[in-house]
C-alpha cells in the first residue's frame, strides 16, 4: 500500500487505522470499504475527490492496516466513534459492499448526521434472501485448506466479472483481505436488521448498481433501490463489485451529485 499518513483510532476493545485528506466548504464525505477489499480500494477516485472535500476513510477491525479483532464489536458502533475522532456532525457517507451494510445501519440510527447517502453495490441487514449456498460450498474446502490464493481466484469468478484476466489489481485487493475474513467471523456482531425500515431513508440517496455483479446481488440492489424514497439507481453495464476500478468517473459523479442534491 507504501507509506500513507493517517492515524490509530481507539475503539472498544482495539483499534482502527484512518486518513483524512482534502478540505471543503461542505460537510465532509467518509468512505466505506467493502468485503473485497480494504480502504486502499478508494485509491482512484481519492484524489479527485479529495481536491473538492474533505475526505475520511478507514479500514474496519483486521483489514488493511487496522489490527485484527480480539473481543466483539458491530461495524456501526466502530464508524461512530470514527465520526466522533474527526469530529464530523453531518457527512455524506458513502459505503461499498459491505460498507454500504453499514451505511445504511448507522444512517438509521443518525439520520441527522448524514446530509446524503450513497450506495455502491450494497447489502443490507436482514434482507430476506440469503447468498446462493454453492458460494459456502466452494469456499469451505478452500477455507479448511488454508488456500487463500484459490479463495481470491474463487472470488473473481463471483465478483470481478467485468475485469479482463489477469485482473491483478482487483486480486491483489481481494487476497489482501481474506484474512481479516476469517479473524473478523469470531467478533463481529451482526448488524441490526435494516431491510424493513429502509422507507425511513428520508436524505438524498443513489445507489449504483452493477450489472456484471452476481445475479442475486443485482436483484438485492433493484429492491434496496426501490425501497429508498426518492433513490436514484445509477446501473452501469461494465461494473461487477468492484466499482472505484472499474468505473471511477460514474462514482465520482454520484459523489458529486449527492453533495448538489445535498445543497
Amino acid at each position: 500500500m507504501g507509506d500513507v499518513a493517517g492515524v490509530m483510532i481507539a475503539v472498544d476493545g482495539g483499534e482502527v487505522w484512518a486518513e483524512e485528506r482534502g478540505d471543503g466548504d461542505g460537510p465532509p464525505l467518509v468512505l466505506l470499504h467493502p468485503g473485497v477489499g480494504s480502504s486502499e480500494i478508494w485509491e482512484p477516485v481519492l484524489g479527485p475527490l479529495a481536491e473538492r472535500h474533505r475526505v475520511i476513510r478507514y479500514d474496519v477491525r483486521g483489514y488493511g492496516r487496522s489490527p485484527a479483532p480480539t473481543s466483539s464489536y458491530r461495524q456501526d458502533l466502530d464508524l461512530a466513534v470514527v465520526f466522533d475522532h474527526f469530529g464530523v456532525e453531518r457527512a455524506v457517507l458513502v459505503g461499498n459492499s459491505m460498507g454500504g451494510s453499514t451505511a445504511v445501519a448507522y444512517t438509521l440510527d443518525h439520520p441527522e448526521q448524514i446530509a446524503a447517502l450513497g450506495l455502491l453495490v450494497p447489502g443490507v441487514a436482514g434482507y430476506p434472501e440469503p447468498d446462493p449456498p454453492e458460494l459456502a460450498a466452494q469456499v469451505e474446502p478452500l477455507a479448511l485448506a488454508g488456500d487463500l490464493d484459490g479463495l481470491a481466484d474463487l472470488g473473481m469468478t463471483w465478483w470481478g466479472r467485468a475485469g479482463t484476466p489477469p485482473d491483478r489489481e482487483a486480486w491483489r485487493l481481494l487476497r489482501a483481505v481474506l484474512p481479516g475474513w476469517f479473524t473478523s467471523y469470531a467478533h463481529e456482531d451482526q448488524l441490526p436488521s435494516c431491510y424493513e425500515r429502509l422507507g425511513e431513508l428520508s436524505m438524498p440517496c443513489s445507489l449504483l448498481l452493477g450489472e456484471l455483479d452476481q445475479p442475486v446481488v443485482v436483484k438485492r440492489n433493484e429492491v434496496i433501490a426501490s425501497l429508498i424514497p426518492g433513490c436514484r439507481l445509477v446501473r452501469e453495464s461494465h461494473c461487477d463489485h468492484f466499482p472505484t476500478l472499474r468505473v471511477p468517473e460514474a462514482v465520482v459523479e454520484l459523489v458529486e451529485d449527492l453533495y448538489r442534491r445535498a445543497g
